[in-house]
């Protein structure tokens, strides 16, 4: 491999795993919000009744909305750099995103500003509005969100990579929908269910029944998402071995396989 091959690679993995690292982040801090797919788009809700006992709307963590961009990087990462790569980026991330509840623990225990505090202490339509406290409220999660979202996102690529190159030591380059939507399938179906137990039935108190209810109206909408963003994949497939060239994009495919190689 000469050099100037050797710089495309580290640059496609620094882009991909800035990528990936970004919106991992993101997706954990502004997964705190729940908002309506079906008012955002100007339905009424469902009212989906499951197990007799719970009403269910498409009620989604905003963190939702960036999660499919994590899960394709994750699948081109594979496809380029094999499950060292995915592993590399998926630890760092992880350890970054402990790192960020750290310090987002550590400046809500900080005192306000009186002056910060009297700025923001009416709303445009004029009533009171206590600032710090709607600080805290948003960035603030409990001990159990926390450890069941890692656990869920470390224990949700571990599969995914170990799926993907499965399917890929049976497809070989062809076939990348199934592989790539395969692997985000069954990670994702593990993934769903893990948080919400860990979070909310480990550290709370919710029933299984409730679990596996909130567990299915997440997995719906990424098992539907992975599906839409197929093409998506094959455009950035596209991409990327043009960036490579052909020579360059099937050796460093090969050694993802056989992980004889990372950077």
């Amino acid at each position: 491999m000469n050099k100037t091959q050797n710089s495309r690679k580290t640059n496609l993995f620094i882009i991909l795993g800035s990528i990936f690292l970004t919106n991992a982040i993101l997706a954990e801090i502004i997964g705190v919000k729940i908002f309506s797919a079906e008012k955002t788009f100007g339905f009424e809700p469902v009212n989906w009744s499951f197990f007799g006992e719970y009403i269910l709307d498409f009620n989604l963590t905003a963190g939702a909305v960036i999660w499919p961009v994590v899960f394709i990087t994750t699948d081109i990462i594979n496809e380029y750099f094999g499950k060292k790569g995915v592993k590399k980026i998926s630890f760092l991330t992880a350890g970054l995103i402990t790192y960020a509840f750290l310090v987002i623990s550590l400046v809500t225990v900080l005192t306000p500003a009186d002056f910060w505090l009297e700025v923001n202490s009416t709303t445009p339509e004029g009533s009171r509005f206590d600032i710090s406290y709607a600080f805290n409220t948003i960035f603030r999660q409990g001990l159990g969100i926390i450890i069941g979202s890692l656990t869920a996102f470390l224990l949700g690529q571990l599969i995914d990579v170990f799926v993907f190159q499965k399917l890929r030591s049976v497809t070989g380059p062809k076939m990348i929908w199934l592989r790539a939507t395969g692997s985000t399938l069954v990670s994702q179906f593990i993934d769903s269910f893990v948080v919400l137990g860990i979070a909310f039935y480990v550290f709370g108190n919710w029933s299984i029944s409730q679990i596996v209810a909130v567990g299915l109206i997440n997995y719906v909408y990424k098992f539907t998402v992975a599906v839409l963003l197929t093409p998506l994949l094959y455009v950035a497939h596209g991409l990327i071995d043009n960036y490579l060239g052909k020579e360059l994009a099937e050796e460093m495919s090969t050694d993802a396989t056989t992980d004889r190689s990372f950077l």
